[in-house]
């Protein structure tokens, strides 16, 4: 599989470039113009990065996550004495930034390990949810959406799912 995108990105590369010049397209034009493109959308999206990072921040900072991580873990206690509070701080925070989501990883795998309980239910939550409020920031307002529906209930609701069968499987291994 390795040796397949090896060659697999390098063929792409040429064929979209092979496909302009066989259209006579200016290719290098294209390309400052979608590199413009890109740096005006990173420009606008840039705030709400900032904004992110420093909410994240002064939760983790502030004790918050903590908090509600020992509340909930009470509350999971009732239904299972191992399961580590820790876990609750991991999920929320993965809701908002997948980097502090890893910091977090790292040091539950320091404190149970990689093989425990704790390690895989943190390493397959972190590869089956998503970043939900970060996404939908970003995405959102670089496409200038303004009526979201339902796309904050069906990322929760998913994530939800995913983070429940994270622990279910851990639990099996």
């Amino acid at each position: 599989m390795a040796q397949l995108s090896t060659i697999l990105i390098p063929s792409l590369i040429f064929y979209i470039v092979a496909m302009g010049l066989s259209q006579k397209k200016d290719i290098y034009a294209s390309f400052t113009k979608g590199v413009k493109n890109g740096m005006k959308t990173v420009a606008e999206i840039v705030p709400t990065l900032i904004g992110l990072m420093i909410a994240v921040g002064v939760l983790r900072a502030s004790g918050f996550l903590e908090f509600v991580g020992r509340i909930a873990g009470n509350v999971i206690s009732m239904f299972s004495t191992d399961f580590p509070n820790e876990l609750i701080s991991l999920f929320i925070v993965k809701l908002f930034s997948a980097s502090a989501a890893t910091g977090l990883a790292l040091d539950i795998f320091k404190q149970y390990g990689t093989d425990s309980f704790a390690g895989l239910a943190t390493s397959l939550a972190l590869a089956s949810t998503e970043t939900v409020f970060y996404t939908m920031s970003v995405y959102f307002m670089a496409a200038k959406v303004t009526k979201t529906r339902w796309t904050l209930a069906g990322a929760l609701l998913s994530t939800f799912a995913g983070l429940v069968a994270s622990v279910i499987i851990a639990g099996i291994m």
